[in-house]
C-alpha cells in the first residue's frame, strides 16, 4: 500500500515529482486547523508552509512519521509535541539564502537612495523633490547583523562586496572565527550593534528570547540617520514602537517583509508611513527559491518515509525514541 502525503498548502509541481508513483499525494481541502484535523487521519508524512501545525492536528495524526517545512522558520509547527509522539521534522534551510540576501541588500539600496520616494514624487510631479539631498551612499557605512547563519552571511558578504560596507554583527551562537573568515567583526553586546550600524538587519529566528528583540529602548539607541530592515519573524519587531520610532524621525527608515500578524490587518499604522517600505513576506518567493524549498521538503519526507536519515533534521532528539 502506499504511503499517504498531505500538502497542507499547494507547493511547486517540482516538488510533487519527487514524489513518484510511489506515494499517495493530496492537498489539503484548506490549510485550517480544523480541516487539516479531519485529513490527517492515515497521513505518514506532511508539507507544510506557512499554515499552523498544531499540537491539536499532531495529536489527531494515528500514523504522522515526519513534518516537512517548506522553508526555514518552524514557528508555526508545535515541535515539542512532534517530538513527544516520535515524529521527525525537517526542513529546508540552504533553499532560501540566496533570495533572502539579494531581498535584504536590495532594500538597503532603496532605502538609501530613496528609490520609492522618488519614483512616487516623480509620478505626482515633483521635480524638485531630487533638491532635497537625503539620500545617501552606502560605502563605507556600517552594516549591523543580528544573527549571521547562512543568510546572514551570504549578506555580509554580497554587502561588502557591492557597496563596501562594513559589518558587525551580534550572534551569541557563532564562533568569533567563522564571523571573521566571512569578513564580520562580531560583538558579543548586541544593543553596541545597534549603537554603531548605520543598517541594522535582522536575521534571527523567532523564539521566546527574541520576541520584541527590537523595542523602543534598542530603536532609541540608532542613529537618526540610520535603518531597520527586518525579513527574518514579524514578532522579533515591536511594530508599535517602530511605527513611533518611524514616524518620529527616531531612526530614518525601515523595510519590513514579515509582521507580527500575517496577513497584516487592513489599517496597519505602518502603511501609512512613506519611509518604509513594506512586501508580503516574499522575499524567498523567487522562482528558483519556491523549486528548491519544494524540493527540499519532498525530500525530507521521502527520505524519512524510506528509512534514510533526513538532511535537515530540526529536532534530533527523536533518534533516541526510536
Amino acid at each position: 500500500m502506499k504511503k499517504k502525503v498531505l500538502i497542507v498548502q499547494p507547493i511547486h509541481e517540482s516538488g510533487l515529482r519527487v514524489f513518484g508513483e510511489e506515494f499517495d499525494v493530496r492537498v489539503a481541502s484548506d490549510p485550517s486547523v480544523e480541516t487539516v484535523k479531519k485529513e490527517i487521519k492515515g497521513v505518514e508524512g506532511v508539507v507544510v508552509r506557512t499554515a499552523p501545525f498544531t499540537r491539536e492536528i499532531i495529536e489527531a495524526a494515528d500514523s504522522l512519521k515526519v513534518i516537512a517545512r517548506h522553508g526555514v522558520g518552524v514557528d508555526n509547527i508545535d515541535i515539542k509535541a512532534a517530538t513527544e509522539k516520535g515524529i521527525y521534522v525537517v526542513n529546508t534551510p540552504d533553499a532560501n539564502a540566496v533570495s533572502v540576501a539579494e531581498h535584504t541588500v536590495l532594500a538597503m539600496g532603496a532605502l538609501a537612495k530613496r528609490m520609492l520616494t522618488m519614483d512616487r514624487a516623480t509620478r505626482e510631479g515633483n521635480w524638485e523633490a531630487r533638491n532635497e539631498y537625503k539620500a545617501i551612499d552606502l560605502e563605507g557605512k556600517v552594516l549591523g547583523l543580528v544573527g549571521i547563519g547562512r543568510i546572514g552571511k551570504m549578506v555580509a558578504r554580497k554587502s561588502a562586496a557591492a557597496f563596501g560596507m562594513q559589518v558587525i554583527a551580534y550572534d551569541p551562537y557563532v564562533r568569533p572565527e567563522v564571523a571573521r573568515e566571512n569578513g564580520i567583526t562580531l560583538y558579543d553586546d548586541l544593543d553596541r550593534v545597534f549603537r554603531e550600524a548605520d543598517v541594522v538587519s535582522l536575521h534571527t529566528p523567532l523564539t521566546p528570547e527574541t520576541r520584541n528583540l527590537v523595542n523602543a529602548a534598542r530603536l532609541a539607541l540608532m542613529k537618526p540617520s540610520a535603518f531597520l530592515i527586518n525579513f527574518s519573524r514579524g514578532g522579533v519587531v515591536d511594530e508599535k514602537a517602530l511605527y513611533n520610532a518611524l514616524k518620529a524621525g527616531t531612526i530614518a527608515g525601515a523595510a519590513l517583509d514579515v509582521f507580527a500578524e500575517e496577513p497584516p490587518r487592513r489599517g496597519n499604522p505602518l502603511f501609512e508611513l512613506e519611509n518604509v517600505i513594506l512586501s508580503p513576506h516574499s522575499a524567498a518567493l523567487t522562482r528558483e527559491c519556491v523549486i528548491r524549498m519544494a524540493t527540499g521538503a519532498a525530500r525530507g519526507v521521502v527520505d524519512v518515509l524510506t528509512g534514510r536519515e533526513p538532511r535537515f533534521l530540526v529536532n534530533p532528539e527523536v533518534r533516541l525514541q526510536r
